[in-house]
């Protein structure tokens, strides 16, 4: 093993690979943010890791034996090398347990998503004892309140902040229920405080987190207070959350946008079907009508609001009628942004059981609604050239000649740049587009932003 026993002595390297979502992606950072505390570095070298750690997601296809494919890809480099500590982490984690380590020897700890305040003590209990460990206790109160005390570093620009983990929805087609356990929303006061750490740190966009991010309820505070609380921080220019559901789509919620001065204007709000026959088969707990009706609100409120939304195509009992159905709806909100997949069902799930449609069926519909959407985001860019967008900038690009950043609908913006623009919100003319980025210039003598 290449790690050394006495843990006042370790001075470890770890390598983290994150699959998934942003919230994947937060929980990654901070369990290094854990780790470091007995003795870990970051590397981005598998070669150089005493510690590989894998953190999963099981959302997307065939979850499980990806990992396996990523477990044999580190025997083979380890081969001839002292063997690192080998961690599962993350959904994956959470709903195989037992059977990954009985499936895979090189495994050495199992770890869900509600137990990372626990994988200090379980790294140095591995170390000490040589045994194997599995821990996926439900236990996010604990968790939070443990990464409360523990300095949050992204240290980024544009910064994830998880408020709220699990799902009450349990929508006949998804895991999150059974992988990240039952709604909780982290307390007022711990978000606020991180917030606060984010900032001082360089933070000026904050992305709040949550499978259910609006379902967000702690002692009477909503997401909508917390939005409001935290465009009083100074330092803070931007605000957005991620992802919501239809059914928590309050009008408190909706109210903020009349308000909000740094509030960004686009909504990721899943729908997964246009068919309320479909919606109905998934659990969903809302209908197009509902959807609809979110959307004119808002809109109402303020046209510059853009929709972003998921898709699941082919579920079974999709009829062709089904599929236009969701095709209109495409049509009729012009999603400037979409993810949409074929459906493909998860054990333990309700839908897992459910005779599939004829793939090739499913595919010929997916590659329509995609090339639908796709046509959307590029028609969305192309009237934006000429255009003057306010763009918050992240970062140089790597070849280090240009800088990339975001418009205040998300979308990617490359321009010539340089070191001292990062963390700046600048007007860009934009000049030209494909469907997924904007490129521009900079707007020369000019200290303000758009209107």
């Amino acid at each position: 093993m290449g790690l050394k026993k006495n843990p006042s002595n370790m001075s470890q390297k770890i390598f983290i690979k994150t699959f998934g979502c942003q919230m994947n992606e937060y929980d990654s950072n901070r369990i290094f943010d854990s780790v470091k505390k007995i003795g870990f570095k970051k590397t981005i070298n598998y070669e150089d890791a005493n510690c590989y750690l894998l953190n999963t997601c099981h959302i997307r296809d065939k979850a499980k034996e990806k990992v396996y494919h990523e477990i044999g890809r580190v025997k083979k480099i380890f081969r001839s090398k002292k063997k690192p500590l080998v961690i599962v982490a993350g959904c994956v984690a959470q709903a195989e347990n037992y059977e990954m380590l009985n499936r895979e020897p090189y495994i050495d700890l199992i770890i869900g998503p509600q137990s990372y305040h626990k994988i200090n003590d379980k790294i140095l209990e591995h170390i000490n004892k040589k045994q194997r460990v599995e821990e996926t206790q439900f236990d996010p109160a604990s968790k939070f309140s443990y990464f409360n005390k523990i300095k949050n570093n992204s240290g980024k620009v544009s910064s994830f902040l998880t408020i709220q983990e699990g799902c009450d929805k349990f929508c006949h087609f998804c895991v999150v229920p059974y992988t990240r356990g039952p709604e909780y929303s982290r307390p007022f006061c711990q978000i606020i405080d991180e917030a606060k750490y984010l900032i001082d740190n360089g933070t000026k966009e904050i992305i709040l987190l949550g499978q259910n991010v609006n379902a967000y309820n702690n002692e009477n505070y909503k997401l909508s207070n917390l939005i409001l609380e935290i465009e009083k921080l100074s330092g803070i220019e931007r605000i957005r959350y991620t992802t919501s559901h239809p059914r928590d789509m309050t009008e408190d919620l909706i109210d903020v946008y009349r308000h909000s001065k740094k509030l960004m204007p686009l909504i990721h709000l899943p729908v997964q079907s246009g068919s309320n026959k479909i919606l109905n088969r998934m659990n969903r707990k809302h209908t197009i009508e509902e959807y609809l009706e979110i959307f004119d609100k808002l809109k109402g409120i303020n046209t510059n609001i853009e929709f972003s939304s998921d898709f699941i195509i082919g579920y079974p009992g999709e009829e062709e009628e089904d599929f236009k159905d969701t095709f209109n709806l495409i049509s009729r909100i012009k999603f400037i942004n979409s993810y949409s997949f074929i459906f493909s069902p998860r054990p333990g799930t309700k839908a897992a059981d459910l005779k599939l449609i004829d793939k090739k069926v499913s595919m010929e519909r997916l590659e329509k609604l995609q090339n639908q959407l796709f046509e959307n985001q590029l028609m969305k860019n192309k009237s934006l050239e000429e255009k003057t967008l306010n763009v918050l900038v992240e970062n140089l690009t790597e070849d280090n000649k240009q800088v990339f950043g975001r418009s205040e609908h998300m979308t990617s913006v490359i321009f010539n740049g340089n070191q001292s623009d990062v963390g700046k919100i600048m007007p860009i003319k934009i000049k030209t587009s494909n469907r997924s980025t904007l490129f521009g210039e900079k707007i020369v003598n000019s200290n303000k932003k758009v209107a």
